[in-house]
């Protein structure tokens, strides 16, 4: 339907993100096609080390953990502070990521986990890794014709620590700013992300500069706030006052990251 469409068309599963930008007239599609009778999209297994999900896995089968877990609760905790309840039960997890709002949890969460997307349309498929579907503000790596068909999750090693936080005016708001990191002092290795900016979150790979150039048991310590700081404001955030709310949630992150 997709390839045959005659005009602009967009996926509806869940309709939680894409019934508020109808609202908004942010898309004005001439096609919607609804993809939640595909049973394929809904599945989610535990292949080796790895989690696959369906894009239409909702948040609330990650909350209630009818999903495998191979994050040791941190995707599970992540699910259970999205919005509210009525929006969990419908509200999927490939939807979410193919309307690339910087506010969803799950463009952070899923970039700080080191999640790869495979997409697929009527040419094939391909994989993209998460820090490179978003590429800016609602706006994903998609091409016509092409949908998120499942999202790959490695599992959290055990010496790995996760954080996540997030600051929102009030209860189901959409986040004005977002932390998150997975940091394994044991390998030196960290990846952090700062999201809900104006664009694609910022994706830390290599996150030693944040630590003193050195990642080691003692790093919520060690955490400088100056690049951070740094890293904003090359990212587009000029108000010292937003980019101090994001040091913050950060710092929070950071503060509650758990082995």
């Amino acid at each position: 339907m997709l390839g045959e469409a005659k005009t602009s068309a967009k996926i509806i599963a869940g309709g939680q993100s894409l019934g508020p930008m109808l609202n908004l007239r942010l898309v004005e599609p001439g096609l919607i096609v609804d993809i939640t009778a595909l049973a394929e999209l809904k599945q989610a297994e535990r292949r080796g080390d790895e989690l696959v999900l369906g894009a239409c896995v909702t948040h609330a089968d990650i909350e209630d953990g009818r999903i495998p877990d191979v994050t040791r609760g941190a995707m599970q905790g992540v699910a259970a502070n999205i919005a509210y309840r009525a929006v969990r039960n419908r509200g999927t997890v490939g939807g979410s990521l193919s309307h690339a709002d910087p506010a969803a949890d799950w463009v952070s969460a899923l970039s700080a986990l080191g999640a790869r997307l495979t997409l697929r349309s009527r040419a094939g498929a391909r994989m993209v890794a998460m820090e490179d579907f978003i590429v800016g503000a609602l706006e994903s790596a998609l091409r016509d014709g092409e949908i998120v068909e499942t999202i790959h999750v490695p599992a959290i090693p055990a010496s790995a620590h996760w954080g996540y936080a997030k600051s929102c005016r009030k209860t189901g708001e959409f986040a004005h700013a977002i932390g998150a990191i997975l940091i394994d002092p044991s390998a030196a290795s960290a990846r952090v992300v700062i999201g809900a900016i104006d664009s694609a979150p910022i994706v830390i790979v290599n996150a030693a500069e944040l630590f003193g150039g050195r990642i080691a048991g003692d790093y919520k310590d060690r955490f400088d706030v100056r690049v951070a700081d740094v890293l904003l404001a090359k990212a587009g955030l000029s108000s010292a006052v937003h980019r101090h709310i994001h040091m913050n949630v950060l710092k929070r992150a950071i503060r509650e990251a758990t082995a």
